[in-house]
């Protein structure tokens, strides 16, 4: 095959494709653009949201959307992550918790979402109550999330400046556990 029929084969698979696509997996896929241009946002120091970086934002929230099995939702995720660091760190931002809970389910909602267009045709006919059952599962752990990181902030305030390492090494105990039982059961499959 030549060049020139590679190129009009793809355009035209690509068209088919453009006139299959059906309405839940689209509004998926622009949830997932939502949620990671809100968490783009809530991240980012306001300084940087104005011109050519806002732009830069929206383009790095468009990628998972359209390509929800490779890459993409890691580097917005890493993205988002990078701008919490540069607005803490380099703008001096104080850490408020609605604002690092916020972060949190974008950033979840986000990571649900593509496992969710991952599985899901671009052209799939889909039971809305399959994409409420999914969001309603993800906001009870969104909600059961945020309950739990609010006590915790509230028993870490416990030790006063000098924090508490038991507490700390019942942490990372709990999550090495929980690392551990996660690798079982991929392996028990």
């Amino acid at each position: 095959m030549n060049p020139v029929e590679v190129v009009t084969n793809r355009a035209r698979s690509v068209r088919t494709a453009v006139l299959r696509v059906s309405l839940a997996p689209l509004l998926v896929r622009a949830g997932i653009f939502g949620t990671v241009l809100v968490g783009l946002l809530l991240a980012y120091p306001v300084q940087l949201l104005i011109g050519r970086p806002l732009a830069a934002l929206a383009l790095v929230a468009l990628l998972p959307a359209i390509g929800p099995r490779r890459v993409w939702p890691t580097f917005a995720a890493l993205v988002t992550v990078g701008g919490w660091l540069l607005a803490t760190e380099g703008y001096d931002r104080p850490i408020a918790l609605w604002r690092l809970l916020a972060v949190a389910a974008a950033l979840y909602l986000t990571h649900s979402l593509c496992a969710l267009a991952a599985l899901l045709p671009y052209d799939a006919v889909v039971d809305p109550e399959l994409i409420v059952r999914w969001l309603t599962r993800a906001g009870g752990v969104l909600g059961a999330s945020a309950v739990f990181g609010v006590l915790l902030v509230q028993v870490s305030a416990v030790g006063g400046d000098r924090g508490l390492l038991a507490l700390t090494v019942v942490g990372l105990l709990v999550a090495v556990a929980l690392s551990a039982l996660l690798a079982w059961l991929i392996r028990r499959k």
